[in-house]
């Protein structure tokens, strides 16, 4: 049984992949005083190259601008905003509060990941002009309006698109794993890597990568995962590298060369930062 006197708001946010996009799907839902409900479905196109989690944040951002644009929250006391993403349920009040202090880190120190998505997050609570609750819903449930915003999320993925939220590099992985936190432990040990993708973190000064490890003599060899450093490794290009002793942050402290293609032919040997 949903409250009266608040507005709720649905949001779902989808992605695919191959070419990756996304969307965003969004339905306020008002109880009158005999509590019979009146939806609005608000659709949306959708994004070039977005992930799932980018998509659960702007259709939340998008939901509350909107609502406070047409005047939706001003004869209520409360804005309930129903999730089915954890991701964001569960670190609205970190971004609130918590990362803001912390430069944007986690409490292990590494980057916080779509740091503008939250902040516009943040800042949409804030213009709502009534307090702003996240309840989490479960996904695909028997939950009619979940169910609709999750098939109108799909349908804007799908629809003409925007451009990118944020700007990734990407190449074919070769080894055929998945990308795995802390799979790569970080033991201050010299690596060759390949990176696979790669992404700015204006906010950290940082640049993000995905990357495999193409060391045979590795315990990680064929491994995917992410790390960060101060200067730009480029995607699709191989590099042997020196990472630091925090699994939990890791990072590249030196580059030493890059590495020839499978081919024989050799690359650049200058790494500089840029950005």
């Amino acid at each position: 049984m949903l409250a009266e006197n608040a507005l709720h708001i649905y949001t779902d946010g989808s992605s695919f992949s191959s070419p990756r996009r996304g969307g965003i799907g969004i339905r306020f839902v008002l109880i009158d005083s005999q509590g019979r409900e009146t939806t609005i479905d608000s659709r949306h196109p959708g994004f070039e190259g977005a992930t799932n989690n980018q998509m659960e944040l702007q259709a939340c951002i998008e939901a509350l601008e909107e609502a406070r644009r047409r005047g939706l929250a001003n004869s209520v006391t409360k804005i309930v905003v129903h999730a089915d993403s954890q991701y964001v349920v569960d670190h609205v009040y970190q971004a609130k509060f918590i990362w803001p202090k912390r430069q944007w880190t986690t409490s292990t120190g590494t980057p916080v990941s779509n740091v503008e998505l939250w902040k516009q997050l943040v800042k949409g609570i804030k213009n709502a002009g009534c307090p702003v609750y996240f309840e989490w819903v479960q996904g695909h449930s028997t939950d009619a309006h979940n169910r609709a915003v999750d098939k109108m999320a799909k349908a804007s993925a799908k629809s003409v698109l925007r451009p990118p939220l944020s700007v990734v590099s990407v190449r074919k992985k070769w080894t055929t794993e998945s990308v795995s936190i802390g799979s790569v432990q970080m033991l201050g040990q010299r690596l060759s890597i390949r990176v696979v993708t790669c992404e700015r973190l204006r906010q950290h000064k940082l640049w993000k990568l995905k990357y495999e490890v193409i060391s045979k003599a590795s315990p990680f060899f064929g491994k995917v995962d992410i790390i960060f450093a101060t200067d730009l490794l480029r995607d699709g290009h191989s590099y042997s590298v020196r990472v630091n002793q925090e699994t939990a942050n890791p990072r590249i402290v030196k580059i030493f060369r890059e590495l020839t293609d499978p081919d024989g032919t050799p690359r650049s040997k200058s790494v500089k930062a840029n950005g």
